[in-house]
């Protein structure tokens, strides 16, 4: 929940598009990516969001057994060559920098995991803060 929960922007709309990267629906498939599992993104926008889990099911199966914790979860999602690598490990990407700022803290043209880490607590204690007040 927490993996389409930070991709939808904390709306949970499974209909929802990236604008810049045309990423689309509950953990934002990317339009290449979806081809694998053999549905576009078309198609998951037709979809409701009970639907739509069928197919992040899919796609996070064939990560299963190498997922460990939630961020393992999350980077399945986001950056799988990330997934189990300790958080110094640095996706050097200037396009997937710019294209997800939530998650470069260190504003550097570059995502260091435990930045990812960083990131999603932060978004979830912003949402949740009046629950710990």
């Amino acid at each position: 929940m927490l993996v389409m929960w930070f991709e939808t922007a904390g709306t949970m709309v499974h209909h929802i598009v990236n604008k810049i990267s045309g990423a689309t629906g509950l953990i934002q498939f990317m339009p290449v990516t979806v081809r694998s599992p053999g549905t576009t993104t078309g198609q998951l926008r037709q979809m409701n969001n009970v639907g739509q889990l069928d197919w992040v099911k899919r796609y996070l199966v064939s990560y299963w057994g190498r997922m460990n914790n939630w961020l393992d979860v999350y980077c399945a999602v986001f950056w799988p060559t990330v997934i189990g690598k300790p958080d110094d490990y640095v996706i050097k990407s200037d396009k997937v920098a710019r294209q997800n700022p939530a998650l470069g803290l260190n504003k550097e043209l570059d995502i260091h995991k435990g930045e990812i880490r960083e990131a999603l607590l932060k978004s979830v204690s912003l949402q949740y803060k009046h629950l710990f007040e």
